[in-house]
């Protein structure tokens, strides 16, 4: 059964494209009117669409698999924010720093210099450091998390990667596609849905759409970390109890 019906999805505006001179042909297909010079998305290819990013998201997240998500518009930065962090997927709200994912090494690089001058305070370490150098620190840190906080837990590159919209992030896209790791999206009528492995046609600039979307998708994803922590609770409970070794058989030997 789909996560969403198509009165919620109109209700959320998640139909409503741009403006028709500003739309990408490669988007014809996912398209039903045009009103008033607004391209109007075809929400019965939203839902179908939805439910297969859906389908793979939960099987991603089934096999302990992280998810990147990635949305720096100012309407959809608190969205991700909130949604994201309950199930504990890393996401990207602030710039995205080219080489992120073609470069992670230099990322993680990244993320252990921050964990270093953590550290600094807990070891000593930040006592030892005078008033000029504490300043100097604090800024780098509060530099390092803005930009690598929320992926701090990512210790190797993620396995999927969710963007809204397109065009906007098209450097996490370029790099996620590069590395052959697999895409998911709000696509709009501006954008080219050929880009995209899984593209989600929808209004990717309004709040409620975006919110309706990362939802369902959210869901999906707890569905899948709830499949696997019950799939392991069962193991746990189904596996043979241990028996106590018999003891080795001790050799008589003539005197």
């Amino acid at each position: 059964m789909s996560k969403v019906n198509f009165d919620s999805l109109l209700e959320a505006g998640v139909h409503f494209g741009h403006l028709k001179r500003k739309w990408n042909p490669a988007m014809a297909p996912y398209i039903f009117d045009e009103k008033k010079g607004i391209h109007i998305i075809d929400l019965n290819k939203t839902i179908a669409h939805l439910d297969q990013a859906c389908a793979a998201m939960k099987q991603i997240a089934k096999s302990g698999k992280k998810i990147l998500f990635v949305a720096t518009k100012k309407q959809a930065k608190e969205i991700i924010t909130d949604r994201i962090a309950s199930i504990n997927m890393p996401y990207v709200t602030e710039r995205w720093s080219g080489g992120m994912l073609t470069n992670f090494q230099t990322t993680r690089k990244s993320i252990r210099k921050m964990v270093s001058i953590d550290k600094m305070k807990t070891d000593g370490t930040w006592e030892t450091l005078n008033k000029r150098e504490r300043l100097f620190k604090t800024r780098q840190r509060d530099k390092l998390e803005k930009t690598f906080g929320s992926i701090a837990d990512m210790t190797r590159q993620p396995a999927a990667i969710f963007i809204v919209d397109i065009l906007k992030e098209h450097i996490a896209l370029a790099e996620a596609k590069r590395l052959g790791i697999p895409t998911f999206a709000m696509v709009d009528t501006n954008s080219d849905p050929r880009l995209v492995d899984f593209p989600i046609p929808a209004n990717d600039d309004a709040t409620k759409s975006i919110a309706i979307i990362l939802d369902a998708i959210c869901a999906s994803i707890k569905e899948g970390l709830d499949d696997r922590k019950a799939t392991a609770t069962k193991d746990k409970d189904e596996a043979p109890a241990a028996t106590e070794e018999a003891p080795a058989k001790v050799e008589e030997t003539k005197e």
